[in-house]
């Protein structure tokens, strides 16, 4: 058998468009950085951080508006249905728009609850809550925009991410540029850069997405009468994906928690290092969203073959990109540590921990394809049960904490991510045993 066979040509076809994208994300914290980094205070740079975590945490909420869309999506157009693949748009788009208009009316309260628990110089906090009054004007568009790259991703146009994004985040850059140093906005520039840049990326996906319906012979008339279908399946699915998601924020933000009581340099040294794993998911996310695609098409059609080649190839290709992290991490880490601090203190403890993210890639990567799988098939609760699993061996490893320290923590991220695989692995293989993939 060849090893690059045409479904490895096209997982890549689909896989490497959405990782080159994924690059312009950390180069728009770099901008947004480096151009707050300039002002005259701290506060401002401080006010953007405290802001953008408050506004991330509640938006990674919702990303199962992307996920489930996608998985909906696909399974619509692996089974050529017009009907389904016009319902998949139209009813969590709905979703989206409302639930940005209420992200509206609720950030001033939301964002003094926020301000409040965290807790910290005043100054700084007022900067937050100014950058979120802003920033949340663009709800709406913010999680249209989930909806219509997820809806892009099931019917399989590779140039969506890469359009999306990058039209996106260089329109950030440059309305930060413009507001924030030749208007001199300060916080305020940044958050309306950030806000307009995702008005301005809806309107390039709607126009997107009207060019499919086109060719896909969808008309205004099936997008009016999609909307009144059966709603109780995508409430459920986007339930136990939330429920996920909140599960795997809160054992990352634990990671960060109880690193700050272990001591100042410790949460430092961990902030550095999970910049390995950031760029590794970016790597195999871009793999993830491609069998999100090619497994949902499948499993529409209802082709096992089919599922099991999209498996294999993704398995070949998403391991070997997994293992070149690896090999990087073992022959570059120290150098790429020295890259993210100049802090000698830092660097030296940083090089005692390597060895986590050097294993990660190779541990992790299963559940990223299988995470991938389970979306296509639209299996939320299963995803969710699988997360509360890793979950619970996340807490549980971190009792060691008295004992390895800091090493501890890394403990349990890695078993975190291996029970994540292994659970999900195990569910997969029972129902294919039973015949009972399709069914859902």
């Amino acid at each position: 058998m060849r090893f690059l066979t045409a479904t490895d040509k096209n997982l890549w076809r689909l896989a490497l468009p959405m990782i080159l994208s994924n690059i312009t994300v950390p180069l728009l914290g770099l901008v947004d950085t480096a151009v707050i980094g300039h002002l005259d205070s701290p506060v401002y740079l401080g006010g953007v951080a405290v802001g953008t975590t408050i506004t991330s945490f509640l938006f990674m909420l919702l990303l199962f508006l992307r996920m489930s869309t996608t998985g909906l999506t696909a399974q619509a157009f692996g089974a050529n249905d017009k009907a389904a693949l016009a319902r998949a748009l139209t009813q969590p788009l709905m979703m989206a728009l409302v639930a940005g208009v209420i992200f509206i009316f609720l950030r001033d309260p939301v964002s003094q609850l926020a301000t409040h628990m965290i807790g910290g110089n005043p100054q700084v906090l007022e900067q937050a809550t100014l950058f979120i009054h802003i920033r949340w004007l663009s709800a709406p568009a913010m999680l249209a925009n989930l909806v219509i790259l997820g809806w892009l991703l099931g019917v399989q146009y590779a140039r969506a991410p890469v359009i999306l994004l990058v039209v996106g985040n260089l329109v950030n850059i440059l309305l930060d540029l413009w507001l924030v140093l030749d208007l001199h906005w300060g916080v305020a520039g940044a958050a309306t850069a950030t806000a307009l840049a995702e008005y301005v990326t809806l309107a390039v996906g709607l126009a997107m997405v009207w060019r499919v319906l086109k060719l896909r012979g969808i008309n205004m008339a099936l997008l009016k009468q999609s909307w009144r279908g059966d709603m109780r399946r995508l409430l459920r699915l986007n339930r136990d994906i939330m429920l996920r998601s909140l599960m795997l924020q809160l054992c990352f933000a634990s990671l960060t928690l109880l690193g700050a009581r272990i001591g100042p340099n410790v949460v430092a040294v961990n902030a550095v290092l999970l910049m390995f794993i950031t760029f590794t998911a970016y790597a195999l996310d871009g793999f993830a969203y491609a069998v999100e695609a090619f497994a949902g098409e499948a499993h529409g059609a209802k082709d096992g073959t089919k599922l099991l080649r999209v498996w294999r190839a993704a398995c070949r290709q998403a391991f070997l990109v997994a293992l070149f992290f690896s090999l990087i991490y073992i022959l570059f880490g120290t150098y790429i540590v020295s890259m993210l601090t100049s802090i000698d203190a830092l660097r030296q403890m940083a090089d005692r921990y390597l060895i986590w993210q050097i294993i990660m890639p190779i541990v992790g990567v299963w559940c990223y394809l299988l995470d991938g799988m389970f979306i296509g098939a639209t299996r939320g609760r299963e995803m969710r049960n699988s997360m509360a699993i890793a979950a619970l061996g996340y807490f549980i490893t971190l009792l060691t904490l008295p004992w390895l320290g800091n090493h501890a923590l890394w403990l349990a991220v890695m078993v975190f991510l291996a029970l994540r695989g292994l659970s999900l692995w195990w569910i997969w293989r029972r129902h294919w045993q039973n015949n009972s993939w399709f069914t859902a």
